[in-house]
C-alpha cells in the first residue's frame, strides 16, 4: 500500500490538531452557542489559511502578500493556541491525579471553564506582542569575546553581524533600509552577514535587498549562504550579492591587516549546501588553505552553529553563526537543541568560541516572543589572566 504524499500527511496532521483544539476548548468554554459556532468556523478556516500562507509565493503578485500575511498570522496564532491547549490538558490531568491520589477527587468544572477561555485570550495576546516584537527594528547587542593571547593591535576589533533577515513576503525594503542604517551607525571594522538573507527568487526580491549595497565596514562587508539561499536559488543570489558589492565567502578566506597585524576572516557555505549541490559542500578546513600561519585570530562565518564540530579541530578562534532564531518564540527554543549544539549567545566548545545570533528578522509567522531579534556588535578583547 502506497503512503500518501508528504504534503497530504502534513495537511491531515494540521486538521487533526485543529480538531483536538476544538474538542478540548469549545465544549468547556462558558460562552453563548453562537460564539462556539464561530470558534469552530474559525478553526475550520484556519485549516485552509495556514497552508495558503505557506504557498503564497506561488500565487499571483496581487494576492501573494495578503495571502502570506493572513496565513502566517494564522500560523503564529495556531502555534500558541496548540501549545497552551496542551499545557492546559497537562495541568488538568495533574490536578485530577492529585485529587484522586489524595482520596478527594477535585471538582474541576470551574477550572475547565475558566481555562478554556484563558487559552485563546492568552494566545491572542502572545501573538500580538510577538507581532510587535517581530516588526520593530532589531535591538543592538554588544558582545565581548575574550581571546587568550590576543595581539594588542587587534584589541577592540569590531564585527557588526546581521543574520536571518528573511527578506520575503512580510519583510521588505523599508525594514532592510532600517537595518542598514543601524549597522552603519556602529562604524564597525567588518560587517558580517551570516546567511538566510532571503526567502524567494532574485527577480522578485532584488528591489528589497538592494539597500544591502549601502552597508559600510572599514574592511568591507562579507556574506555566507544559509539554507534558505539554497531554497531560493543560491547561484543566482550569490551573483546578486556580488553585484551589490558584498564579498561572498564560499569556503575561502581573506586576510585583513588591522594596525599592521593579520587577521583571517573565513566563510563556508551552509552546512546543508552539499545536499543541493555537491560542489557547494561546506568545508571549514578548505576555507583556511593558504592562510598565514602566524595569524593569531581566525574567524569563521558559518550559518549553522553545528559547523563548529568541524571548525574547532581546524584551529579557528571564533565562529559567528545564526540559523536558530533563538527559537523565535516559545516554546520552540527548547527544541532547537535537538538539531544544533547552541541556541543563542556566546558559548565555547573546546578552544573555539561560538556566537549564535537570534537573527535580525524572522521566518514564517511575524512573531517573536521570548527570543528578541538582534543586530550584533562583536568585539575582540583580551582574555583576563587567571
Amino acid at each position: 500500500m502506497r503512503r500518501p504524499p508528504l504534503l497530504t500527511r502534513i495537511l491531515a496532521i494540521g486538521i487533526l490538531l485543529h480538531v483536538y483544539i476544538g474538542l478540548r476548548l469549545i465544549p468547556d468554554a462558558p460562552v453563548p452557542e453562537a460564539v462556539q459556532v464561530l470558534a469552530a468556523l474559525y478553526l475550520a478556516v484556519s485549516c485552509v489559511l495556514i497552508p495558503l500562507g505557506a504557498r503564497a509565493r506561488q500565487m499571483a503578485p496581487r494576492w501573494s502578500r495578503p495571502a502570506a500575511w493572513t496565513g502566517l498570522m494564522a500560523m503564529g496564532f495556531f502555534s500558541s493556541l496548540l501549545v497552551l491547549t496542551l499545557l492546559r490538558d497537562v495541568a488538568l490531568a495533574i490536578a485530577w491525579a492529585a485529587g484522586a491520589l489524595g482520596g478527594q477527587p477535585l471538582h474541576l468544572q470551574e477550572v475547565r471553564a475558566a481555562s478554556a477561555l484563558a487559552v485563546p485570550v492568552l494566545a491572542v495576546l502572545i501573538t500580538l506582542v510577538g507581532l510587535y516584537n517581530a516588526r520593530r527594528l532589531a535591538r543592538t547587542v554588544t558582545v565581548d569575546v575574550p581571546i587568550a593571547g590576543l595581539p594588542p593591535a587587534l584589541s577592540g576589533f569590531t564585527i557588526a553581524q546581521i543574520s536571518d533577515v528573511h527578506v520575503g513576503p512580510t519583510i521588505r525594503r523599508p525594514y532592510v533600509e532600517a537595518i542598514v542604517a543601524a549597522v552603519n551607525a556602529m562604524q564597525a571594522d567588518v560587517v558580517a552577514i551570516t546567511g538566510d538573507v532571503v526567502d524567494g527568487p532574485v527577480d522578485v526580491l532584488s528591489p528589497h535587498t538592494a539597500p544591502l549595497a549601502g552597508l559600510v565596514g572599514r574592511y568591507g562587508t562579507y556574506l555566507v549562504t544559509g539554507n534558505h539561499e539554497y531554497y531560493s536559488g543560491a547561484r543566482e543570489w550569490v551573483t546578486e550579492f556580488q553585484r551589490l558589492g558584498l564579498t561572498v565567502l564560499s569556503n575561502r578566506h581573506v586576510v585583513i591587516s588591522h594596525n599592521g597585524v593579520p587577521l583571517v576572516l573565513a566563510g563556508v557555505t551552509d552546512y546543508s549546501a552539499g545536499q543541493f549541490d555537491p560542489a557547494q559542500r561546506s568545508d571549514p578546513r578548505g576555507a583556511l588553505l593558504g592562510a598565514p600561519p602566524d595569524a593569531a585570530v581566525r574567524i569563521l562565518l558559518a550559518h549553522q552553529p553545528r559547523t563548529a564540530v568541524a571548525a574547532e579541530p581546524v584551529g579557528y578562534t571564533l565562529q559567528i553563526s545564526g540559523h536558530t532564531h533563538g527559537g523565535q518564540f516559545l516554546p520552540w527554543n527548547f527544541f532547537v537543541r535537538l538539531q544544533q549544539p547552541f541556541t543563542a549567545g556566546l558559548k565555547k566548545t573546546g578552544k573555539l568560541w561560538v556566537y549564535t545570533s537570534r537573527g535580525t528578522g524572522y521566518w514564517g509567522p511575524p512573531k517573536r516572543f521570548g527570543a528578541p531579534s538582534e543586530i550584533t556588535r562583536i568585539r575582540l578583547v583580551p582574555a583576563r589572566q587567571r
